[in-house]
């Protein structure tokens, strides 16, 4: 029989809430500062945000992959341009953060003791799936840890763009075979041919492949966008956890995803 309605909005006891269908106690008591510092609260909430979006980011490139490899242009193309624009969420999310000035930040820095963003596990997996193969990233986390695992198995699995070459074999492109998935992506030109094609057709790949470069760039400016406001905030100081800070932010700064889509700028 179905429950009679309370003309107070208030739910029946023990059906779904909107709290508990999105679980906001625990989301809301995890903001726990190790000071009394005004701005930590926004520092916490901010990298909250962002692992939130990493983990969407994921399960969206997951499911780009599966469809690629499928050969569905039309859902990896809706999927792809949900992702451009999470990323774009991503870039203004640094603009909240450069809210807060370096004076703010040093008020609790310290308290931070060998915690830093270097050891995001699920940032690792995201390069991972965006074609990045670093295996020393793993030298941050425990060997059998959830964490390594993760990041072990991404670092070993096809990448974004390997699927993205078997969506063009799908198509009767001439690619390449299958390569090493545990080695770095090299340019290849007989990928870069089927590519250049691909531009011809004008077709559905040309659409994906776009969306790709479109991607590839929203990364990298993403990147861009974190380096200068680790720059502004901390200078040229170390980072947090020892890390190097910005001059490692800038070696991975303009370091393209997939590097193929980029070369055939050239050859048409």
């Amino acid at each position: 029989m179905a429950q009679p309605h309370d003309p107070t909005g208030k739910a029946p006891e023990g059906s779904l809430t909107y709290s508990s269908y999105l679980a906001l106690g625990e989301i809301l008591s995890a903001q726990r500062t190790k000071s009394d510092e005004h701005d930590e609260m926004l520092f916490i909430v901010i990298h909250q945000v962002y692992e939130l979006w990493f983990k969407q980011l994921l399960h969206e490139l997951r499911e780009v992959q599966r469809r690629l490899e499928a050969g569905d242009a039309s859902h990896a193309v809706r999927t792809l341009r949900r992702c451009l624009t999470i990323l774009k969420v991503a870039v203004h999310n640094v603009d909240v953060l450069e809210t807060m000035t370096p004076t703010q930040f040093l008020t609790f820095r310290d308290r931070l003791d060998a915690s830093s963003g270097f050891q995001s596990a699920q940032f690792r997996v995201l390069e991972a799936i965006l074609g990045r193969r670093e295996r020393s990233v793993l030298n941050q986390y425990v060997e059998g840890s959830e964490d390594y695992r993760r990041i072990e198995e991404a670092l070993r699995s096809p990448n974004l763009y390997d699927s993205y070459i078997r969506f063009l074999a799908v198509r009767d492109y001439d690619v390449a075979p299958e390569r090493d998935w545990s080695e770095p992506l090299a340019l290849d030109e007989r990928n870069q041919r089927a590519i250049v094609e691909v531009y011809k057709d004008d077709a559905g790949p040309a659409i994906v492949t776009e969306l790709l470069v479109d991607l590839d760039e929203g990364f990298q400016e993403w990147r861009y966008r974190h380096v200068m406001m680790v720059k502004r905030t901390i200078g040229e100081k170390t980072g947090t956890g020892g890390s190097s800070g910005v001059e490692y932010l800038k070696s991975t700064t303009f370091n393209a995803s997939f590097p193929d889509l980029w070369a055939v700028r050239s050859e048409q």
